[in-house]
Order: structure tokens, then C-alpha cells, then sequence
């Protein structure tokens, strides 16, 4: 097990290098520029359009907008806001927080094009069905030659939607917060048993397609976020005298990395907090990773610029506002001070210490409807990658990967898991923002006919 946690960790280093760095934050920040800001400019009509406004059932596609965003949001509000902060904050302080704001900020403009051109290009699999996706736009979008992009894609892709974080936190928050403090002996034969039964749930609904995950999903995740905004904003009222003092600490260890604990990159610690902070956003958002414009690309709307205003809101709903809630939480509350508890570990000992006796149960509620709905959402994403590759007829071969990556994901670290997608997500953003840079120019093409369009009604 130490061989392949040093293994996970090799790997993880190794893709999230200073090449990836600049195409990620260097790519969004000129899709920003390329785009005029329209993320801030339009964010008034991103509403208008997310609450139905312009929904018309004969478009093509399979899901309304707000559907596709739950689907999406469903795999992005999960672990990454919950696991994810904490981890971020545990190794590199409060100033993480402020470069996860950086990363959504640009991964805004991201969103707006990747699932923009998810729209424009579909394609359709083998069995003649409409798809979408940066497998479909990367083939369609800049032709039969850049297709080994498209493979790159789909073939990390599978590997990437595999639960294993969202897996192994949930199994983590169970046995932290209700088997060890009613006296379950926690072992190889629970950490099985929880696999088992999330294997009967996720089969339950992923074997029922995408209508069936976004009309779940659709129910599960605005639910679930409400209830979670409440319980942040209690534990926040109960300590409201340090809140402004760690909001301001966000900004000011941001740029003075007093708490990294993490090997330096770019010559110094400052460097390391950056990296960390992308990286945890990235983890978070999953903007220029490539999975959100799969859901969006299965939109009902003829209209692709609609679907990119759509999407840009995931990384504000998801980054700016979820993993605030939660990296105040934790500050807040003083334990990520106090413990050594890394993960969902040291969110449910945040909850715990504010709200005593109920705190942590509350916290488990919301763990698992994120992680169910992820568990979800991310089963489609890998039946698409891999429909792609060998064809749509095959896809449920998927399944069974996925299924023994639920048990394998049960019975291994946290670290050695989050390093593996960590790297996997890194491959996945080098097909993802190459294809979007190249074919941003079109991007902004149909932004301004559309806004012509939009301007002439």
C-alpha cells in the first residue's frame, strides 16, 4: 500500500507541472480576455436562461438546462467541496482558499467555451444518437485529423470518472462519525460492506440512463446545498467574531503562505500554495478537465452560446460559493489547528465542535447525497468515453469497471486515491483546453450572432 501511495503521489507531481499550470489559468485567462469578460457581463442573462426563460421542448437534445447543470453540479458539489477544501487547508492554510477563488474565476470563462462548443459540435455515436462532449467537438470542431486528442480524451476519461474519492471519503465519514463512536470495529469486512451496498444503489439508478441521473440529480443537489448554506451559516453565526478575521486571512496568507506544509515549486512555498490551490479547484470546478460539457452537450437547446452562460455558473455556485462556506467552517471553528484529521475527517470535526451532538450527523446527510449524486453523474460520463471508443453497443462494459472501483476505492487511502485522479484529471485538461483554444475563435463567432439574434426579438 506505501509503494502505490509513493506511486500515485510520482504521478500526480508529474502531471500537474508547470506546463499544465499555464494552459490551464494561462488558457482561461485568455479565453477571458477573448471573450470581453462576458461571464460578468452576462451573468443576469445566465439566470434568465438556467430558470426556463427560453426552454422550448422540440430543440434537439435530452435534458432542460437546468437539468444539465444539476447533472453537472451533481459530480462537481461533492467531495471536492467538502474533502477537497479540507484537504487544501490542512496542507496549505487558509491562503488556499484564495487561489481556488483564482481558479474558478478563470474556470468560468472555461466553462462558457468548453460547453459552448459541446453544443455546436455534437456528434452522434454509433447508434446515431446525438452526443456531446470534447471527444465529439475535438472530431467534429477540427476534423478527422486531431481525432487522437479525442481518444486521448475518452481514454483517460474512463479513469477519471471512476468514484474512487467520492467512494472513499463516504466510506471515511461513515466509519468516522457513526461506526467507531457506537463501538463498530472498523475493518477490511465493513469497508467491503459499505462497498456493497453503494453498489446496489449506483446500479440501481445508473442502469437507467441519463434521464434517470438528471431527473435524480435535479431533485438531490439544489436540496442538498440549501441544507448545507444553513448548517455553514449557523456554525458561521455561533463564531461570527472570528469570521471577519479569517475571511481577511484568506487574502493576506494567500501571498504569504505561512501555513504550506508542501514541498516548494516555482522556487519557493509560495509556488507550492498556488499549485495546491489550482489543483484543489480544479478538483472542485473540474473547469478545462472536460466532464461538465459531456451533461451540457446533452442539453435541449439549439442555441450553444445559451448552454455556455448555463454552464459558467457551475464554478460560482460550486468554488465560490460551497467551498467558501466550507474552508470558513473549518477556519472558523480553529480545528484545522487542533487535529491532524485531514479530508471529510476535519470537515465533520468543524460541524462537530460548533453544533455538538448533531453537528457531524447533519454533515453525514449531506456527505452522502453529494457522493451518491456523484457517484452518479460520473458513472455517464465514463459509459460516454467509452461508447466512444468502442462503441455505444458496449458502453454497459463500463459498468463493470466502475462497480470494482467502488470496492477497490473502499479499501485504499485517501492520499493514494486523490493523487491518482488528480493526474488523471491532468490528462484529461490537455485534449480539453488545446481543442477550446483552437477553436475559441468560433466560440466568440456564435457568441456575437447569437447577441444579434437575442438583440433583434
Amino acid at each position: 500500500m506505501e509503494q502505490l501511495n509513493l506511486l500515485s503521489e510520482k504521478f500526480s507531481s508529474f502531471a500537474w507541472g508547470i506546463p499544465l499550470l499555464a494552459l490551464l489559468i494561462g488558457g482561461g485567462l485568455y479565453l477571458l480576455i477573448l471573450s470581453r469578460f462576458l461571464p460578468f457581463r452576462f451573468f443576469g442573462h445566465a439566470i434568465q436562461v438556467l430558470r426556463g426563460t427560453y426552454d422550448d421542448p422540440d430543440d434537439p437534445g435530452e435534458i432542460s438546462h437546468f437539468k444539465a447543470l444539476t447533472t453537472a453540479l451533481s459530480s462537481t458539489i461533492g467531495m471536492g467541496n467538502i474533502a477537497g477544501v479540507a484537504l487544501a487547508i490542512s496542507v496549505g492554510g487558509p491562503g488556499a482558499m484564495f487561489w481556488m477563488w483564482i481558479s474558478a474565476i478563470v474556470g468560468m470563462s472555461t466553462k462558457f467555451f468548453t460547453s459552448t462548443l459541446a453544443i455546436m459540435y455534437r456528434g452522434k455515436d454509433s447508434n446515431g444518437d446525438l452526443q456531446g462532449g470534447p471527444m465529439y467537438f475535438i472530431q467534429e470542431g477540427l476534423g478527422r485529423n486531431w481525432k487522437f486528442l479525442a481518444i486521448l480524451f475518452s481514454a483517460f476519461g474512463m479513469l477519471g470518472a471512476l468514484p474512487v474519492v467520492n467512494v472513499n471519503q463516504l466510506k471515511q465519514a461513515i466509519n468516522d462519525i457513526i461506526l467507531v463512536p457506537n463501538g463498530v470495529e472498523v475493518s477490511l469486512i465493513s469497508n467491503l460492506t459499505i462497498a456493497a451496498i453503494l453498489v446496489i444503489i449506483t446500479s440501481i439508478v445508473i442502469l437507467g440512463g441519463l434521464k434517470r441521473i438528471s431527473n435524480i440529480a435535479s431533485r438531490m443537489v439544489p436540496s442538498m446545498v440549501i441544507l448545507y448554506f444553513v448548517l455553514v451559516l449557523i456554525i458561521l453565526t455561533i463564531n461570527y467574531s472570528e469570521v471577519p478575521k479569517y475571511f481577511l486571512m484568506i487574502f493576506t496568507d494567500a501571498f504569504e503562505a505561512n501555513y504550506i506544509n508542501d514541498d516548494a515549486v516555482f522556487g519557493g512555498v509560495l509556488g507550492a500554495l498556488i499549485l495546491l490551490g489550482i489543483k484543489r479547484g480544479a478538483f472542485s470546478n473540474e473547469a478545462g478537465i472536460g466532464t461538465a460539457p459531456m451533461a451540457h452537450g446533452a442539453a435541449k437547446t439549439d442555441e450553444p452560446v445559451r448552454e455556455g452562460l448555463v454552464a459558467m455558473l457551475g464554478p460560482v455556485i460550486d468554488t465560490l460559493i460551497v467551498c467558501t462556506l466550507t474552508a470558513l467552517a473549518i477556519l472558523v471553528t480553529g480545528v484545522w489547528e487542533t487535529t491532524s484529521d485531514n479530508g471529510v475527517s476535519l470537515t465533520a470535526a468543524a460541524f462537530q465542535d460548533a453544533i455538538p451532538g448533531y453537528g457531524q450527523y447533519l454533515l453525514m446527510i449531506c456527505v452522502f447525497v453529494f457522493s451518491i449524486s456523484s457517484l452518479f453523474s460520473y458513472a455517464y460520463y465514463g459509459t460516454k468515453c467509452m461508447s466512444f471508443l468502442i462503441g455505444a453497443n458496449k458502453k454497459h462494459y463500463y459498468n463493470y469497471l466502475y462497480i470494482l472501483s467502488i470496492i477497490l476505492a473502499a479499501t485504499t487511502s485517501f492520499s493514494t486515491m486523490i493523487n491518482f485522479i488528480d493526474g488523471i484529471f491532468a490528462f484529461m485538461a490537455i485534449p480539453t483546453m488545446l481543442a477550446t483554444i483552437l477553436l475559441a475563435p468560433k466560440v466568440v463567432k456564435e457568441t456575437n450572432e447569437y447577441l444579434k439574434r437575442l438583440s433583434s426579438k
